[in-house]
């Protein structure tokens, strides 16, 4: 059962983030590398759909229509510089992938299991959640080399809600993250600065895309605190929480499985969100 010290909360409360080392065991971080690895031997996307993941850039209609309708199913993503002009693979494609989203918390057993286990439920009961639900999951590669940088970025300009601060970010490593392979890095204290940068949906009638508004203050790059963490640790974060993660230069890769909760108790979830329930995927109640 996962249950926090006093002195765990009061440090997550005050930086924004927490590490938890060894919240996964081995066989459960294996468990989920295993059916990753069904998945992707059995990807299948089309070539208009085979898009490098950049969210606020999204180059056509089909590839906005493939990612902005990706909330309640199981759908792939891809590094730079995977495909040729017409969309055909350079490398392998196991090796191509940057994520898989964004609801494998739904449709995957493993992942699910994984999602709803009694010490997450027990984190988010320590935590004071009382309707914590599912928003969106995803698997992260960090790709050999090839795997990019993420820039500085808060969770609450794609995921935003109001009141602000009802989104929690869990990353949970599944291989070692360290400063060679594009391990973590936050500001400690950031999440409590608000957040003045929000990626929407594009207007009803228009067409289907994302769009920008507001910008992001220069954040010194020398507040960034790098969280190398270790197979089966789990990194805690609020959604307003400036982090970034560095390319990955090495030989390995940096697997990691990510999602996010929201206290659904008095929030309301933007409509103006990328990300949508929808009747077919409600977000699902954490607690079961």
């Amino acid at each position: 059962m996962a249950c926090l010290s006093s002195s765990q909360l009061q440090k997550f409360q005050e930086d924004g983030f927490l590490v938890l080392e060894g919240f996964l065991s081995a066989e459960e971080c294996a468990a989920m590398q295993q059916s990753i690895g069904q998945i992707v031997a059995k990807m299948d996307v089309p070539l208009h759909c085979r898009t490098v993941f950049k969210a606020e850039h999204l180059r056509s209609q089909s590839t906005a229509e493939y990612f902005l309708s990706s909330g309640d199913k199981i759908r792939f993503f891809f590094e730079k510089g995977v495909f040729d002009e017409e969309g055909n693979f350079l490398v392998p494609p196991e090796k191509s992938i940057n994520k898989i989203g964004h609801a494998l918390h739904a449709h995957d057993p493993v992942f699910k299991s994984v999602t709803h286990s009694t010490k997450m439920q027990a984190l988010a009961r320590n935590l004071g959640l009382q309707t914590p639900v599912v928003v969106q999951s995803m698997y992260i590669f960090k790709q050999p080399h090839i795997g990019g940088e993420v820039p500085p970025h808060q969770e609450a300009t794609y995921l935003y809600t109001e009141p602000l601060g009802r989104v929690l970010g869990l990353w949970i490593a599944l291989e070692d993250a360290t400063l060679e392979n594009g391990c973590l890095w936050f500001i400690p204290g950031s999440h409590t600065s608000g957040v003045s940068r929000r990626m929407v949906r594009t207007p009803a009638g228009s067409t289907p895309g994302t769009l920008i508004r507001g910008s992001n203050p220069a954040w010194d790059n020398s507040l960034f605190v790098p969280t190398p963490v270790r197979r089966g640790d789990l990194i805690l974060f609020h959604g307003q929480v400036v982090h970034k993660s560095e390319q990955n230069f090495s030989d390995g890769s940096r697997h990691a499985y990510a999602f996010h909760l929201m206290e659904a108790s008095g929030t309301v979830w933007s409509p103006e969100n990328w990300l949508q329930p929808t009747a077919e995927l409600p977000f699902p109640l954490l607690y079961t």
